[in-house]
């Protein structure tokens, strides 16, 4: 079943830019400078982006000198995955057993 936290955390993946951060990041982990790059956002777009992964704990941070490395938290991702896979569970069951509410 979705909880409040799993359709908070939908609603933090829903952006495209945040989607593809977290798609870079799950490939290695990278910084601010390499995010630019690869995104073609502007630095303080990013950064704001990245709080919102970071305070919704879908990637965390490493002090590398004066920059700062991102990494993605893949338990969050997988329990977010864990979720829908039970969801698909429980929708495939309904469908087999062809369970529908009567109405009145």
């Amino acid at each position: 079943m979705l909880t409040s936290v799993d359709t908070d955390l939908m609603r933090v993946l829903a952006d495209p830019l945040r989607m593809q951060i977290v798609t870079l990041l799950a490939h290695e982990t990278l910084c601010t400078t390499h995010l630019v790059e690869e995104t073609g956002a502007r630095q303080t777009n990013l950064s704001n982006h990245l709080k919102v992964l970071r305070d919704a704990g879908v990637v965390e941070t490493e002090p590398c000198g004066r920059f700062t490395y991102y990494k993605l938290r893949p338990d969050v991702i997988e329990a977010l995955a864990g979720s829908f896979a039970e969801l698909a569970t429980t929708a495939r069951a309904t469908a087999e057993g062809n369970l529908k509410r009567s109405c009145p």
